[in-house]
């Protein structure tokens, strides 16, 4: 009887751990769609955070390299080709900082690339949360195959 009460109150307590981890991650992402509105680009703007015990280490939008010209679409209103995502941009400020991403959760309002889901398992990162679902699933397939903690929260929800 006292083992059932302990594994009882053990699912409890874990329990509340998830939905604590589930209103950390809805209240990042929205601040991720905060982020995203500092973006230039027309056609899809995004938005990260690297967050780490708790703490955001890094964040990003999509946008042209510094020293660049803030537009992100040429004439066609084609995004020009040396636009960086979101994610390049936390990782790559990262990288100039005294922070480290090992362990930590990146959050994105949209899916990432391939590209992206690269620079995420070289840089140490271990849980991706996004918010909508792009086309193209490979970023996403190579992520879950790298073993990264892949959690989809639907825009609409958070």
């Amino acid at each position: 009887m006292v083992e059932v009460k302990q594994l009882s109150m053990k699912g409890r307590e874990e329990e509340r751990r998830q939905l604590k981890q589930t209103l950390l991650d809805k209240r990042y992402l929205r601040m991720a769609e905060i982020w995203a509105e500092n973006s230039y680009c027309e056609r899809r703007k995004v938005g990260c955070l690297v967050v780490k015990d708790k703490r955001i280490i890094s964040d990003g939008y999509n946008g042209t390299p510094s020293g660049f010209e803030n537009v992100c679409e040429d004439e066609n209103n084609l995004t020009k080709p040396y636009v960086l995502h979101a994610e390049a941009n936390a990782i790559t400020k990262l990288a100039r900082s005294h922070n480290n991403s090992d362990g930590a959760t990146i959050y994105v309002t949209d899916s990432p690339c391939i590209e992206c889901a690269k620079l995420i398992i070289q840089a140490g990162i271990k849980r991706l949360v996004y918010s909508r679902q792009y086309r193209l699933t490979d970023g996403i397939d190579l992520l879950k195959r790298a073993g990264i903690d892949v959690v989809f929260m639907d825009h609409d929800v958070i």
